[in-house]
């Protein structure tokens, strides 16, 4: 059986975990802790090591999901888990231009460990304050369209949202695959 291992990061309530229990097959196995800091505004529950799911995409193929911490203190996790990735999304909190800097902060983490394909994914786009897909890509550094990876609007609570993002996601693996 062939295992693809996908890791799915962004910041502190991004919608990581979600987006991985929206698709998973097996309940989903999580390291989420109570908030002690500052950020339980936004939620009350933090992963602390990882998010694990599963999807079958066919008999002798699967996807291992893994969600990483949001959140730079645990970016040990991050550094473990984006190793042995065949690729990773970047869920980025469109409407939280604050966290901005630390999802381009993530990315370069990312950039710098390895070179895999990688989709950006806005989550919260239909909250008031949500910016536009061309803005969120240029406070992430990507100036040039045809250099930034591809961007998609995903609801990380609709399964068929996600789904949506993970073939946008299997076809940019296939391109790229194609082109090396």
């Amino acid at each position: 059986m062939e295992i693809m291992r996908l890791v799915v990061t962004g910041t502190f309530g991004a919608g990581k975990s979600t987006f991985v229990r929206s698709v998973s097959e097996i309940e989903v196995v999580d390291t989420d802790r109570q908030v002690t800091d500052e950020t339980g505004d936004i939620k009350e529950k933090t992963t602390v090591a990882l998010d694990f799911g599963r999807l079958n995409f066919s008999s002798d193929m699967v996807l291992h999901l893994y969600g990483t911490p949001g959140q730079a203190r645990f970016d040990f996790m991050w550094d473990l888990l984006i190793r042995r990735s065949h690729a990773y999304i970047l869920l980025v909190d469109a409407h939280r231009p604050s966290d901005f800097r630390a999802a381009r902060q993530l990315l370069a983490f990312m950039k710098a460990r390895v070179q895999i394909p990688m989709l950006i994914g806005l989550t919260h786009m239909d909250c008031p304050g949500a910016w536009q897909e061309e803005d969120v890509a240029i406070a992430l550094g990507y100036i040039n369209h045809k250099d930034r990876p591809p961007m998609v609007s995903v609801n990380a609570t609709q399964k068929s949202s996600v789904i949506q993002a993970l073939l946008v996601l299997l076809q940019h693996l296939i391109y790229d695959s194609a082109v090396r």
